[in-house]
């Protein structure tokens, strides 16, 4: 077994090893939960793209250390580059050529999701062959409730759930465990975390990359997914009735509506959740879904990369510093958003992040021809068709 990193495991941001033909990448900052960092794309780039031409590794697996797999972007990251915006770009830029690398992969990859998967983190789950989830993991994007927007490919994955249960995720930050992500289709298989590490150690052993031997393995630890009771998956008549509206106002007032019924308390929480979210990034974040419904992952990514750039550099708005204030640096949960309600949000002027680039300053990535996620959800039991589901805000 050989650490390929040069620093002292405990020492390093991602550590790679190199073990016969299997190839073991660990997200190792446990303390900030393995956030998103320059750094950590930095290495994870520099391992994929050596590893993809490498004809002695066949099989990629990725974890994370302590009891997380990624908890998104660091968000202190965004926040101390604001004076100099464009500090940010770069790691960006590779972030999101990054998640389309992992989109178009030609090894075979497994992720070993044992505990916190949110936000950009995600992109390293979702996309992967093999994704494997534990009770431990839990999955939500709740960038809206931050004044950011619902990135690095989930506009994409969103869209393409079940009815519209990817603009709930969105816009409430809802979240899902292990087994929810499998019954949705956002991972593959349930492993209980009792048996996630002799798992690992049962890939690492195949010595191959052969997808039907890999996923034959991952099966015999695998549970069947019996979702529980109270799961949100079983409430998606409700969701699909109240989320179908043409705005986020309509979609707040059908969702007041339900929970007035006998038996809906479980809505009040997600309510919450939107009210105190940033109006202009729930504003960002439906449209952008919807607009997914109509493009490829590529443009997907592409738009993405147009807003992330327009909402750091304050296009229209400063909520995503306000945000990040009130959630991690004075930490008073209290965030002043500008402006302050739905009914003030200037639609032309949200039209403005959403403006393509000059040629020359869009992300620069080829069509994704396919990708393992694609009509993963029409084997599902929880697949609602898509017909006449509007495509615009």
């Amino acid at each position: 077994m050989a650490t390929t990193a040069a620093a002292m495991p405990d020492e390093q941001v991602v550590i790679g090893e190199e073990i016969e033909h299997v190839r073991l990448i660990t997200l190792n900052r446990p303390r900030q939960l393995n956030a998103i960092s320059p750094e950590l794309v930095s290495l994870l780039a520099e391992y994929l793209e050596k590893w993809e031409k490498d004809d002695k590794a066949d099989l990629i697996i990725i974890k994370g250390a302590g009891r997380a797999f990624s908890a998104g972007g660091d968000l202190r990251v965004f926040y101390d580059g604001r004076k100099t915006k464009d500090t940010c770009v770069e790691m960006v830029y590779r972030y999101f050529w990054l998640c389309y690398h992992v989109n178009t992969y030609k090894k075979t990859q497994v992720a070993l999701v044992n505990g916190i998967s949110m936000g950009g983190g995600s992109a390293l789950m979702v996309p992967m062959k093999f994704s494997v989830v534990t009770e431990k993991t839990v999955f939500a994007t709740p960038e809206a409730s931050f004044g950011y927007h619902t990135d690095c490919g989930f506009s994409y994955f969103h869209s393409h759930l079940p009815g519209h249960f990817g603009e709930f995720l969105a816009l409430t930050g809802g979240r899902l465990n292990g087994k929810e992500l499998v019954a949705v289709g956002l991972a593959t298989h349930f492993v209980s975390s009792e048996k996630i590490a002799e798992l690992e150690k049962r890939l690492i052993s195949l010595n191959s990359g052969d997808e039907d031997t890999v996923r034959s393995v991952i099966e015999e630890f695998s549970s069947e997914v019996k979702l529980d009771e109270e799961s949100i998956l079983n409430k998606l008549s409700i969701i699909d009735e109240c989320f179908s509206k043409d705005s986020v106002e309509e979609i707040i007032k059908s969702f007041e509506a339900e929970a007035k019924k006998e038996g809906n308390g479980w809505v009040g929480a997600y309510l919450k959740g939107m009210k105190r979210s940033s109006p202009t990034a729930l504003k960002i974040a439906l449209r952008s879904v919807r607009e997914g419904r109509n493009q490829t992952l590529s443009e997907c990514l592409k738009r993405e990369f147009r807003l992330t750039l327009n909402i750091l550099r304050s296009t229209i708005s400063e909520d995503i510093y306000e945000g990040i204030r009130a959630l991690t640096i004075d930490k008073d949960n209290a965030p002043k958003w500008e402006p302050p309600s739905l009914d003030r949000v200037d639609d032309e002027k949200l039209d403005l992040v959403f403006q393509p680039f000059q040629e020359n300053l869009e992300l620069q990535i080829p069509e994704i021809d396919e990708c393992r996620w694609d009509g993963k959800f029409e084997n599902s039991a929880y697949t609602v068709p898509h017909e006449a589901i509007p495509i615009s805000a």
